[in-house]
């Protein structure tokens, strides 16, 4: 019965079907034998040879193996993507950095220069949703999250610690070594990396690796601007009109 069947073994077949292996193939990966069956039964212990290889080809934390931790997974470089540098004002609070097109450029290669942090504008939000966390202001440069989010919007963004913090689905502002980036975040069977989705299909997937990423930011909220701009719906108007006079124009060629 499932009860009988201690945690570990579990979720060691849990690890199997996330991979979409077989029980022979995933035995052949783990050097233990023609199959893995005795194991997710119960009924063969997970020695420290197959626990060791689940965290070298799969990142997978021992202790979460055997019901000690919440996190499925360990990156080789920990995953942190904490903020490098956090700003305060004169009450010590933590204060919102923005950073513009031109800044983010060089954002990745001075992530950890306090000076530079000081040549950039910073303001605070006495809302709720911006107490207890580190904010930070990114501008977006190009139209890879059409309709969502425009060029030139502001996206804020609440830090990360570690990768394992991050949801699926969710929009994130991502630092590599070399970019800033705002995607939507997907997690892989094979947790050392991450896919970047663009809400625009035109833009195709990236797939990163994890010790690439310096700093992950949660997009929360975003400034927008250019409220005079036709929306959606004057847009939709516009179209239907043209294609009412394109009609009418055909009608006439054809009488």
């Amino acid at each position: 019965m499932d009860k009988e069947i201690t945690v570990e073994a579990r979720r060691f077949k849990k690890i199997r079907e996330d991979l979409h292996l077989t029980q022979q193939i995933f035995a052949e990966t783990l050097g233990i034998g023609l199959s893995t069956a005795d194991i997710e039964r119960g009924k063969t212990k997970i020695t420290g040879k197959v626990v060791m290889l689940l965290f070298k080809n799969y990142n997978i934390n021992p202790l979460w193996l055997f019901g000690e931790s919440l996190n499925q997974y360990l990156s080789p470089s920990g995953g942190d993507v904490s903020p490098k540098v956090i700003t305060t004002d004169l009450d010590n609070e933590d204060s919102i950095v923005l950073v513009n097109q031109k800044a983010a450029a060089g954002y990745p290669h001075n992530i950890q220069d306090v000076d530079w942090y000081q040549t950039l504008p910073v303001f605070n939000l006495p809302l709720p949703q911006y107490r207890n966390a580190t904010y930070r202001g990114f501008q977006v440069e190009g139209d890879s999250m059409l309709p969502n989010i425009r060029p030139n919007d502001w996206v804020l963004g609440r830090a990360v610690a570690n990768v394992s913090e991050a949801s699926d689905s969710k929009i994130y502002i991502v630092v590599l070594h070399d970019s800033v980036l705002v995607k939507k975040l997907q997690k892989l069977s094979d947790p050392a990396k991450l896919r970047l989705i663009s809400l625009n299909d035109e833009y195709l997937p990236i797939d990163v690796q994890v010790n690439e990423i310096q700093e992950l930011w949660q997009v929360n909220s975003k400034l927008s601007f250019g409220v005079d701009e036709p929306s959606d719906s004057g847009l939709l108007k516009q179209l239907q009109k043209s294609m009412e006079d394109l009609k009418g124009q055909i009608k006439s060629l054809n009488n």
